[in-house]
């Protein structure tokens, strides 16, 4: 047995938590730089807005329908979905995180459990310590668990927890889920199988096995297996190793100051440094890559990027950071307007399986020391206290974000004031 626990409308539900007044209010969230709206409220999806539609266009909608709108606060997003997702395991042996706001509960050892009971105390232990409304969603597979959690939101968001417990309940809820709402089901199989027939999920769970296979693969199979009830997607308990990491922005505006995209690369090789530390792992090769503004036609375009590959596999921030400016002194051209710049390492190996090269002349045992000691004095004292000096501590290149929450929960600064 399995369980989808969604937290819902995650980024909105963040900013209610400490703002009160914001209950009832249509509430928005904006991308980098605020541009596209990327969350909603239940009252601001009434209006009509639109996941994904540019902030201008809603402009005037926003004004008269009072909507609060907000910058991306990812940071508190961030530390919420971890509180969140601390309550969870305390209640199940093992839980696999989906996303920031999901995650699926491993209930195959709760038999003499009471699992409806168990999706109360769940959701309700979550509102007490946290403030954020989540639905539950349990039934006999992931694909089944996806969909009761979707159909108890659409039918009654305010108890917020369905239990597939029989026939009965599973028929209905299969019956009421659209074809292209099915979890593992993109536009173009919907489409698909809408033409050959299959409406809803009730439609699918009955089609013909050889049938499926044939026209959607073994995917298709294990869908098919899952929404009758046959567990056939595989638990992740550990997130997988990721293949390249990238980091990259937008500028709060355009620029044609070398120094300033300077400072920005160095950051992000910071930050792609310090993931790979966190994974033990080290980057044989690195992208760097520039870009000015293609929608402004009226500016000369540019894009430029270069591939280095390192003396010795490495995560040593101070290391990539070099390589990381030498490929933008090679790409760098003045004049144009810059929007957007970015790192990207590859080609991992174990931090601890790393071949030296034979002229390598770096004390990597010093290195590894000094890395160690930064990364302990920034998770004691706070993010980036301790960093490199082309770093810089203006972050001049820093994202348009006018409409930004504090930091309520990572920063001493910004807590909270209880008045008497």
């Amino acid at each position: 047995m399995f369980a989808l626990v969604d937290c819902n409308n995650f980024y909105c539900s963040c900013e209610r938590v400490f703002d009160p007044s914001l209950n009832g209010r249509p509430v928005v969230v904006l991308s980098n730089n605020d541009g596209c709206v990327i969350a909603r409220s239940d009252e601001a999806k009434a209006l009509g807005i639109v996941m994904g539609t540019p902030e201008y266009m809603v402009r005037d909608l926003i004004r008269e329908k009072n909507v609060a709108v907000f910058s991306s606060n990812y940071t508190l997003y961030g530390d919420m979905s971890d509180r969140v997702m601390t309550i969870l395991a305390s209640f199940v042996p093992r839980l696999e995180l989906y996303s920031i706001d999901e995650a699926f509960l491993d209930l195959s050892e709760m038999a003499y459990t009471d699992l409806l009971q168990l999706g109360l105390m769940i959701k309700r232990t979550i509102g007490q310590q946290t403030g954020i409304p989540v639905s539950v969603g349990i039934a006999p597979t992931k694909t089944l668990a996806k969909l009761a959690n979707r159909y108890i939101k659409k039918n009654n968001k305010e108890l917020g927890v369905h239990w597939l417990a029989n026939e009965s309940l599973l028929s209905d809820a299969l019956a009421a889920t659209e074809i292209g709402d099915v979890w593992g089901i993109g536009h173009e199989y919907a489409s698909f199988l809408s033409r050959h027939g299959f409406k809803t999920a009730a439609d699918l769970r009955t089609a013909p096995a050889d049938w499926i296979r044939q026209q959607m693969t073994v995917v298709g199979e294990r869908l098919l297996n899952e929404l009758n009830g046959v567990p056939s997607i595989t638990w992740e308990f550990e997130p997988k190793k990721k293949k390249n990491i990238c980091t990259s922005r937008s500028f709060g505006r355009l620029t044609q100051d070398k120094s300033l995209l300077a400072e920005a690369i160095a950051n992000h090789a910071a930050s792609c440094s310090l993931k790979m530390r966190n994974e033990r792992s080290c980057a044989r090769f690195l992208n760097v890559f520039i870009t000015t503004n293609p929608f402004r036609t009226a500016d000369q375009q540019f894009s430029h990027s270069i591939d280095i590959e390192m003396q010795s596999p490495t995560n040593n921030a101070a290391e990539i950071i070099k390589y990381c400016l030498k490929g933008l002194d090679l790409i760098f051209r003045p004049g144009l307007n810059y929007m957007k710049c970015g790192v990207i390492v590859g080609g991992f190996v174990p931090e601890d399986a790393v071949q030296s090269s034979l002229f390598d002349d770096v004390d990597r045992p010093r290195d590894k020391k000094v890395m160690e000691a930064m990364d302990k004095l920034n998770r004691s004292l706070g993010k980036e206290i301790v960093r490199f000096a082309v770093q810089g501590f203006e972050k001049r290149y820093r994202l348009k974000a006018d409409y930004i929450s504090q930091k309520f929960t990572t920063d001493i600064r910004q807590v909270i004031h209880v008045k008497n």
